[in-house]
């Protein structure tokens, strides 16, 4: 059997969110956002590793509100850089050595599906690189950003949505940001394995599987685990549950 370590980048500045805390931080159903996201992938059979990866700035905190989840979940703490890609770069250096694949997964999307994560996994096995896609279903106009007038209207045929996880055989993302250049500052992994000429799969994702970047996002994370199946939870409860105690 493959064995994933997953990687969850948390260590970005959630400046469009607009809350009091940074929103993997923030309480979703009375668990951070970041717990209920790692909880999905943690009694798996093909994951032998977790890392999280926060901003220098936020570990103190990080490790005082959540020591016990920490310890429970035997989550490796990492500290993030200034882009995203510096923070999983960071996190591929801390890989243990039995690890065969990588997963990279938005710590911000708690709505993840077992279904999912079992599709992007086995393609990953089966072919390398894997990540999960929606197909692009509104119109797509490209716009002058500083008249907001409308420039073109470009055809949707072939066009995707892409989300995490995205998962890839272990040397391949590896080498993948080893050989990133410098001046590079991609929005996904998968767009540096494509750089080296890789093929990158694709899955059929789902509309469940939101990134919560604003607090509405939040709202409707919370609607969507509402009629999700319940899994039991897992672990100590965040000891901040009550949104009370954060003022």
């Amino acid at each position: 059997m493959a064995r994933f370590a997953v990687i969850f980048p948390a260590a970005g500045k959630s400046s469009r969110y607009g809350g009091k805390e940074k929103k993997p931080f923030d309480i979703l159903d009375g668990r951070a956002v970041w717990i209920r996201t790692v909880e999905a992938f943690l009694n798996r059979d093909d994951v032998g590793q977790l890392i999280l990866v926060v901003a220098p700035e936020d570990r103190e905190m990080v490790e005082r509100k959540f020591r016990a989840n920490l310890a429970f979940m035997g989550i490796k703490l990492v500290d993030g850089g200034k882009e995203r890609c510096d923070s999983v770069a960071a996190a591929l250096a801390v890989l243990d050595e039995g690890v065969d694949h990588v997963a990279v997964h938005d710590a911000v999307r708690p709505c993840v599906t077992k279904e999912l994560i079992d599709r992007v996994f086995q393609a990953a096995v089966d072919k390398g690189a894997a990540v999960p896609v929606l197909p692009v279903a509104d119109t797509v106009k490209r716009v002058d950003t500083g008249t907001q007038r409308v420039l073109e209207t470009l055809p949707r045929d072939g066009l995707v949505l892409t989300q995490t996880p995205q998962a890839f055989r272990r040397e391949l993302l590896v080498r993948a940001y080893a050989e990133r250049p410098a001046d590079t500052v991609p929005t996904d992994d998968a767009s540096l394995v494509e750089r080296l000429g890789a093929p990158v799969h694709t899955v059929p994702g789902t509309a469940l599987n939101i990134k919560i970047t604003t607090r509405e996002d939040l709202n409707l994370a919370r609607a969507i685990l509402q009629v999700m199946p319940k899994p039991k939870p897992k672990g100590p409860l965040h000891p901040f549950a009550d949104e009370q105690m954060w003022r």
